[in-house]
C-alpha cells in the first residue's frame, strides 16, 4: 500500500481543528488499541463520509480503510485518499483482492478499518453487520477492535457532535472463530456487533442531544 506517511501526518494537523469545530467529537477509550506495532483490525458502523477521518483522528497510529471502489473513478481523488490509506473494494461481490490486501496490511503490523455494516446507514441506525470483518479475523488471527460512532446531537444537523467509541480487542477465542463456517461467521459478526450496539445506547444515554 502506498501510504504516505508525510501526507497523513499533515492531514492529521489541518483536520484536527476543523473537524473539533464541526463535530465537536469526543473520543471513549482512546487507549483501547495498544501501542505495540501489532495488527488491530477496527470494525465500526458506518454513518457518513466524514467517518473515517473521524476514526483515523482518534488513534496516535495511523490506519488503512477499506473504501467502496467507486470512490477511485478520480484519478486525483483516488492518488489522495489511496495516499491516506485507503484501499477499494467491490461492495457485494466478495471481493478478495481487498480481502487480501487488508490481511497483508494486517500481518505487516498495521491498523486496518472496516465498516461492517458493509455501508452507510441511511437512517443512522445500525444495520445488519456483515462477515468479512470476521473472516480476516480468522484467517490472520488479529483481534478486533469494535468501534461505534454516535451522533449525540441532533440527528438532522450535518455537523452533529459525535462519539467515537472503542471497545477492547476481541481474539478470534472471544468470537468463537475455529471453524469459518457460515453459522460461527454470523455468530461472531452479531457479537461484535453487540458491542457496537453497546456502545451506541450508552453514548445515546450518557450525552445529551443538543
Amino acid at each position: 500500500m502506498g501510504q504516505s506517511k508525510a501526507l497523513y501526518a499533515v492531514g492529521r494537523v489541518v483536520c484536527t481543528p476543523i473537524f473539533k469545530a464541526l463535530y465537536r467529537y469526543k473520543v471513549i477509550n482512546k487507549n483501547a488499541i495498544p501501542d505495540d506495532g501489532k495488527g488491530y483490525l477496527i470494525a465500526c458502523n458506518h454513518l457518513s463520509y466524514s467517518d473515517p477521518v473521524l476514526i483515523g483522528l482518534s488513534q496516535k497510529r495511523s490506519a488503512f480503510f477499506m473504501a467502496k471502489s467507486e470512490l477511485f473513478k478520480n484519478k486525483f481523488f483516488s492518488w489522495l485518499i489511496r495516499s491516506l490509506g485507503a484501499f477499494p473494494v467491490e461492495r457485494g461481490a466478495g471481493d478478495g483482492k481487498a480481502i487480501n490486501t487488508g490481511e497483508q496490511l494486517l500481518k505487516d503490523g498495521n491498523l486496518v478499518t472496516i465498516f461492517i455494516e458493509g455501508g452507510r446507514s441511511k437512517t443512522g441506525e445500525l444495520m445488519r453487520p456483515r462477515s468479512g470483518a470476521a473472516l480476516v479475523a480468522l484467517q490472520t488471527g488479529i483481534p478486533i477492535v469494535p468501534a461505534c460512532i454516535t451522533i449525540v446531537g441532533n440527528p438532522k444537523h450535518t455537523f452533529a457532535k459525535r462519539v467515537i467509541h472503542f471497545g477492547s480487542p476481541m481474539t478470534v477465542e472471544d468470537l468463537g472463530l475455529s471453524t469459518g463456517d457460515r453459522k460461527e461467521l454470523k455468530y461472531a459478526s452479531e457479537k461484535i456487533m453487540s458491542k457496537i450496539r453497546e456502545f451506541r445506547e450508552q453514548d445515546l444515554s450518557e450525552y445529551k442531544r443538543s
